[in-house]
């Protein structure tokens, strides 16, 4: 029986210091929950000179991994010190030295969780990693625990605060996405360089973790279809409003009888979809269970304190293992052999945008285009431009393949009344 379990926790930056303050806040909380104490006991800084405000005391400070690693005493290892390659190795440590572990690092469980997970199997210890994805929303335990019994059949969110935060200011307040940029970097929900966020690796990263988990399988990295937002130019946003749709950047994942897809890129969502009332730097995740039908999870996805209760969450799902003595005990090896998707089988609408000359027969030779790859047109709109002798087109496909948009586009590329700086905006995951 457990008197005390012991905590290393290997960072204290924005996330590391939410972990501290709730810890040490809930201290009555925690043992009415659990019948112990739980107590930080050492902590990894980079610089222990540095002053800080702090629950923690200074003591327990040190900037050797290693002795906090080796250390016999400590049952969980928290690791929130971000990065990759040292992340990674801290955890395999941890998990090799018999320690129970949780993470909130997307990075490592993207590129490396399958294999610490089975890690973590062999070794009989737990790796929690709910605050990886959508910081406070506890979509990890949900897709686990509250929709073990169900086959999920399709999942799709906003998983990246930054890149929704700028599609609402630039929808809402019409900002150009370079405004919308600065004022995210302003208010601190963009990095100094947003390059992951707004080029969808980021959130690629998540779909990786997510669609891992929910069907059973090993994706990987490499097998999502990104496309960044900075494919989105003036004028697409109220021309998506025009059709009756938002555009927002959205991960998505389904699998059906021909495999699995998954993708991160800016789609049309219907106005009426509740992802697309999502706004700022809020997340969502919507899934598609076969027995369930649908239903959301909507909450903050970053922050210290949100990101900061999904990792007590995990701590206190370890500590509970602990005691228990059941740790180790869940399965994490793939039930199934993955299978991409061909893009003849990845169905979607498609809006394209192509400016061409104002001339007679060129909507004939572009109609003619998408019958011969049997692609059908919902809705055709002209909108002027500008410059004399020149029209902008934008069509509004049915669902149709991949693999047909991308014929479909080979061709109109060969067409002379195509003006060489046409535009195709955005694949829609409707």
């Amino acid at each position: 029986m457990h008197n005390e379990i012991s905590i290393g926790l290997l960072g204290l930056g924005t996330v590391g210091s939410g972990v501290a303050t709730i810890l040490q806040q809930h201290q009555e909380d925690l043992r009415h929950k659990l019948g112990t104490q739980v107590t930080i006991k050492k902590v990894l800084v980079k610089d222990t000179t540095k002053e800080r405000v702090s629950p923690l005391d200074s003591s327990i400070f040190t900037d050797d991994i290693e002795e906090v690693l080796n250390d016999p005493s400590l049952d969980i290892i928290v690791e929130v010190m971000g990065g990759m390659d040292g992340a990674k190795q801290a955890i395999e440590s941890a998990l090799r030295a018999g320690k129970q572990v949780v993470t909130a690092n997307k990075d490592v469980m993207a590129e490396h969780g399958h294999e610490l997970l089975k890690l973590a199997d062999e070794k009989k210890c737990d790796l929690f990693y709910e605050a990886s994805v959508a910081g406070g929303i506890p979509i990890i335990r949900t897709l686990e625990d509250g929709l073990a019994s169900d086959r999920i059949a399709g999942l799709m969110g906003i998983v990246n605060g930054t890149t929704n935060f700028i599609l609402t200011k630039m929808k809402q307040e019409n900002m150009s996405y370079e405004e919308a940029l600065a004022k995210a970097t302003e208010l601190g929900f963009a990095e100094a360089d947003p390059s992951s966020d707004v080029d969808g690796w980021d959130a690629a990263r998540k779909m990786v973790i997510l669609s891992s988990l929910a069907f059973s399988t090993e994706v990987r990295l490499e097998d999502v279809l990104v496309r960044s937002m900075k494919e989105i130019q003036t004028g697409d946003l109220e021309i998506a409003e025009g059709f009756g749709y938002t555009i927002k950047m959205v991960g998505s994942s389904k699998k059906d009888e021909d495999g699995i897809e998954v993708a991160v890129e800016p789609i049309l969502l219907p106005n009426l979809h509740p992802l697309a009332s999502v706004n700022n730097e809020f997340n969502a995740v919507y899934i598609y269970g076969e027995a369930v039908g649908e239903t959301m999870l909507y909450g903050p996805g970053a922050g210290s304190l949100p990101t900061a209760t999904s990792v007590v969450s995990d701590i206190i799902a370890a500590c509970r293992n602990l005691l228990l003595e059941v740790n180790g005990k869940r399965l994490h090896a793939a039930q199934h052999a993955l299978i991409i998707k061909e893009e003849k089988f990845r169905f979607a609408k498609y809006l394209h945008r192509l400016l061409v000359n104002d001339e007679v027969g060129v909507l004939t030779q572009l109609t003619a285009i998408y019958s011969k790859h049997g692609a059908s047109l919902q809705s055709v709109m002209q909108h002027p431009v500008e410059k004399d002798g020149q029209a902008e087109l934008v069509l509004l496909t049915h669902k149709i393949s991949r693999e047909q948009h991308l014929n479909v586009i080979d061709d109109i590329k060969g067409l002379a009344s195509v003006i060489s700086h046409y535009r195709i905006e955005g694949e829609s995951s409707i």
